[in-house]
């Protein structure tokens, strides 16, 4: 088996461009990729597969259990796929108690590391920057550099010379190219989806790729992986039904690709729907999934989806477990508020009614207790993040949550019969569930 993370001291170095071009380059090369991002993005795994052919699993290093990573690990790689994981933030940025971080996934997997650097606005402090993170911490090794947005030849003749009289070996250098850079929105990326020419950047990125980084070099520290065995049929969230209707466009983009996975480990089947092209869920389905997204940029077309809505009433009124995270939790109510504070009606299922017209970030992991009624009986992690305030929120709550270090945060969520949602992106079980 063969691997490597994709890191860079800090966000805004180039490591998604750079992932992205690496994927491409090393697909054109035919070889099989299993692609990952570490910690709780919703939005990066979609370029990640539109690079490399294959679906992209999050590795969370503080909201998943250490036997659910190595077990998808090794069957996202079956039959020798090359995995490539991206970084979050930079390598040891951590959750508020310290924990979850990149660095913490490269110990527990052993993988070696690629360092991405802007190197920009430096030359020879080249050198300090890459040791200091070389020296952090002796249980991650990072194996080469690459050097992002350089200026000249003579610039990048600099840093060579820097990063050689230090010992640090340099995979590549990627010239500065404006063309390489991904437009963003309150969430992060804007998605892949809407990208209008995502093939055409990802092909972009991965010639810089092809031209600049030693590729062999990088299969080569890959080659240093050596992943522990893990048992594949672990404990897993169960599934909400056996035929789970999940919506999916790009208002409900947000759905992990590893819970999915893991629905379907324990045999349920999976279809798919477009709320925005006023579509209903199947009508032999007995579970309904609204993931995240970006309901708030579609409340109209939503509100005015009637083939939508009338089979969601009929999936309720014949008892269809429906369950709604975020964006999802916020459809399911009486009513949306947009940017420009007009309110839309939802589909009227949760006494809630939510605004993006005062924004407020909400953002970071939960622990979250089920309630009396809730359709979970063991503890679970979540992530948290969006900008929706609440207006109003009634009715008979789902969890209880705390913060990553512990703080409580009330009450959160609702359920009304076979009705339910919060703002919590679910992860995992939680580890002592």
């Amino acid at each position: 088996m063969a691997g490597f993370l994709i890191a860079a001291p800090s966000s805004g170095q180039g490591k998604t461009t750079v992932t992205l071009g690496l994927l491409r380059a090393l697909n054109r090369r035919g070889i099989a990729l299993a692609p990952g991002k570490a910690g709780p993005d919703y939005i990066d795994p979609a370029f990640h597969a539109a690079a490399a052919g294959s679906a992209c699993f999050n590795y969370d290093p503080w909201a998943m259990r250490p036997e659910l990573m190595l077990a998808n690990a090794s069957l996202q790689m079956a039959g020798g796929k090359l995995f490539v994981v991206e970084a979050m933030m930079g390598l040891f940025d951590a959750a508020a108690d310290g924990r979850g971080s990149s660095g913490d996934l490269v110990r527990l997997m052993r993988l070696p590391v690629v360092f991405v650097v802007d190197a920009s606005k430096m030359s020879h402090s080249i050198a300090a920057l890459v040791r200091g993170f070389a020296g952090f911490d002796a249980g991650v090794m990072i194996a080469g550099v690459i050097l992002n947005n350089v200026a000249s030849e003579r610039h990048a003749a600099m840093l060579r010379d820097a990063l050689g009289c230090a010992g640090i070996s340099v995979f590549g250098i990627l010239m500065r190219d404006p063309a390489l850079k991904l437009p963003e929105r309150h969430l992060g990326l804007v998605q892949a989806q809407e990208h209008e020419a995502l093939e055409g950047f990802i092909e972009r990125a991965g010639d810089a790729v092809s031209t600049g980084v030693d590729l062999d070099a990088v299969l080569r520290a890959a080659g240093l992986f050596r992943q522990p065995e893990s048992e594949a049929n672990i404990l897993r969230l169960p599934p909400p039904g056996q035929r789970i209707a999940v919506a999916q466009d790009i208002a409900f983009a947000f759905a992990y690709t590893h819970m999915l996975f893991g629905w379907r480990r324990r045999g349920a089947e999976i279809s798919f729907f477009s709320p925005l092209a006023d579509e209903a869920p199947p009508a032999d389905c007995d579970a309904i999934c609204l993931p995240g997204g970006y309901p708030e940029l579609h409340a109209g077309e939503l509100a005015a989806a009637t083939q939508f809505r009338n089979g969601m009433i009929a999936a309720r009124d014949r008892g269809a477990a429906i369950f709604g995270e975020c964006g999802g939790y916020m459809v399911l109510g009486d009513g949306l508020i947009d940017a420009h504070g007009v309110a839309h009606p939802m589909l009227g299922m949760l006494s809630l009614v939510t605004s993006f017209a005062e924004r407020r970030r909400h953002l970071g992991y939960r622990v979250l207790t089920p309630l009396a009624g809730a359709p979970f009986t063991t503890r679970l992690t979540a992530h948290e993040f969006h900008y929706a305030t609440i207006v109003r929120e009634e009715g008979d709550r789902l969890f209880t949550a705390t913060d990553a270090l512990g703080a409580d945060l009330g009450q959160v969520g609702l359920r009304r019969g076979r009705v339910a949602g919060s703002f919590m992106h679910l992860i995992d079980l939680a580890g002592d569930a």
